[in-house]
């Protein structure tokens, strides 16, 4: 198989599509920093992110979304502070409202895990193209789950974000022939 142009753009987006994107994950502390950082994205390029992640993990104590659900205005005053990560209010907050929202999915499915992939029936959804401008930024399975999680209270969350998100997590797995 290919490899996507976009992974050997610069060092970060290699490394990620080599050791990150694509595989399945089922952790749910991994499955919330990607939920985040897919979020954090809109309006930006994914290059950024990575440039910016471990300022999030290290502002963000470490995607612990049990420490960021209790956060407080003061916290979020600090984090308006801070150079490393974009400083929008509405990222931001959101990122403290998704973590509230994400507990309350493990709460009412057992995990996030098993919330996000019993849309697919716990299997990836796999699609091979022959060129990579083929490849989809939102399908029907993106358009479902972004209407669940906003329905769930989660911010940030269209249907192009999570699409990249599925990729993110492994869930959808889109390959070059």
């Amino acid at each position: 198989m290919k490899r996507h142009k976009w992974a050997d753009s610069h060092e970060l987006m290699r490394d990620y599509y080599d050791n990150e994107w694509q595989i399945e994950s089922h952790d749910d502390r991994y499955l919330f920093e990607m939920l985040i950082l897919e979020g954090q994205q809109a309006g930006l390029s994914w290059l950024t992110i990575l440039r910016k992640r471990q300022a999030y993990i290290d502002a963000f104590d470490q995607f612990d979304y049990l420490k960021i659900a209790e956060y407080n205005e003061a916290d979020v005053e600090r984090l308006m502070q801070n150079e490393g990560i974009i400083r929008h209010r509405l990222k931001i907050n959101s990122i403290i409202n998704n973590a509230q929202q994400f507990i309350k999915v493990q709460q009412a499915f057992g995990s996030f895990d098993k919330y996000i992939w019993s849309f697919t029936e716990g299997k990836p959804v796999i699609t091979y193209y022959d060129d990579e401008r083929d490849i989809p930024t939102i399908n029907t399975l993106s358009e479902k789950i972004s209407k669940d999680l906003k329905k769930r209270g989660f911010k940030f969350v269209g249907p192009v974000i999570i699409y990249s998100y599925l990729g993110a997590i492994g869930l959808v797995q889109d390959w070059l022939n």
